[in-house]
């Protein structure tokens, strides 16, 4: 097990080695290699992993901690339990996003899809040895919520969630917000939404949509929508990346999606091994392959300098433990970016 770590460390110390070009793709889109940070036999997480999100000192936390549906735990700098909700057995998170509030006060959300809410976490001391829970958004309308992004300037939520269906309906995908008093409202009904994010400016909100038909997936796009972040209304409705005719993989799932400083959009292609790295134009950059994972679930920049983009999903030795992966970026994620005091949208 420490000989596990410490390859990764020693591959994340090397740096461009992470980062290095190893080949193109057939349509010569740069293809880079990610590299194991959790293996089967080292980490404390379950086959569910999802739910990636960093803290403002660069602290990487995912769901599924001990493979339990209701706790949730910190996998970088070092694993450990973070929040475990012990009145809701039947809590089960899959979503976990870091937010500092206007009084300075670092808050964790957390999506409960069974109880179709969000949980607000707080440290009730200096050294987080002691948290505080509350409801902070529920309604039975809220379909899940499947993943969270968040506007930072202004504290407002936006969730989506999905059914999977054999045969895809509008209705089976729905978007959400939630202001900074947790007060809950549905923004619009679409196929089957899973990834959500937010652009650094907060003009742009991202929202994955796929369609069955007849058990098979047959698409897969990212909306995109113009975004008022203070009133948390949408508008202009349009398709940003078609993925069928990007690089003919409609069939691929979508799942987590993050977007770096640059505005760059990071996507988890949760039916194959890979992320995908898309510009703010809609361009397709590069994909990322992981070695370790057998599908992508989702994806953020942590680290002390917010620039390791840590992958997770299954283990593709051992789909009941949960992998993580980490490629070395030449830039920092925008969570990490905003938690640490970037300047306001």
């Amino acid at each position: 097990m420490k000989l596990v770590l410490l390859t990764a460390f020693a591959a994340l110390l090397a740096g461009s080695a992470i980062a290095e070009d190893t080949t193109t793709s057939s349509d010569n889109v740069p293809v880079y290699n990610s590299v194991p940070y959790l293996t089967p036999e080292n980490t404390t997480f379950g086959g569910q992993i999802e739910g990636a999100a960093v803290d403002k000192d660069g602290n990487f936390y995912a769901v599924n901690y001990k493979g339990s549906k209701n706790e949730t735990g910190k996998v970088w700098s070092k694993q450990a339990p973070f929040f475990k909700d012990k009145k809701t057995v039947d809590a089960w998170f899959n979503a976990i996003r870091f937010h500092v509030n206007s009084k300075g006060v670092q808050e964790a959300y957390i999506g409960d899809v069974s109880n179709h809410r969000v949980v607000r976490v707080t440290s009730t001391s200096s050294k987080c040895s002691s948290l505080r829970s509350e409801d902070f958004c529920k309604s039975d309308n809220i379909l899940q919520p499947n993943d969270i992004a968040i506007a930072h300037s202004t504290g407002r939520l936006f969730l989506s969630g999905m059914s999977y269906t054999e045969n895809s309906k509008v209705g089976d995908g729905g978007l959400w917000t939630c202001d900074s008093a947790g007060n809950v409202k549905k923004l619009g009904e679409f196929y089957r939404t899973n990834g959500i994010e937010v652009s650094p400016d907060e003009k742009t909100l991202y929202l994955s949509e796929a369609i069955n038909k007849n058990g098979s997936v047959i698409s897969n796009v990212i909306k995109a929508f113009d975004l008022d972040p203070k009133e948390g209304t949408i508008s202009k409705n349009r398709t940003f990346v078609d993925f069928g005719k990007l690089d003919k993989s409609a069939a691929t799932d979508i799942d987590g999606m993050r977007t770096d400083i640059d505005g760059n959009l990071y996507v988890a292609r949760n039916g194959d091994s890979k992320v995908a790295k898309i510009s703010p134009s809609g361009k397709l950059l590069a994909y990322i392959k992981t070695a370790s994972i057998k599908g992508v679930a989702n994806l953020e920049f942590a680290g002390a300098k917010g620039q390791d983009l840590f992958i997770v999903g299954a283990c593709a030795k051992n789909a009941e433990k949960g992998c993580v992966e980490i490629y070395r970026a030449d830039t920092t994620g925008n969570a990490f970016n905003k938690l640490n005091g970037a300047k306001k949208a």
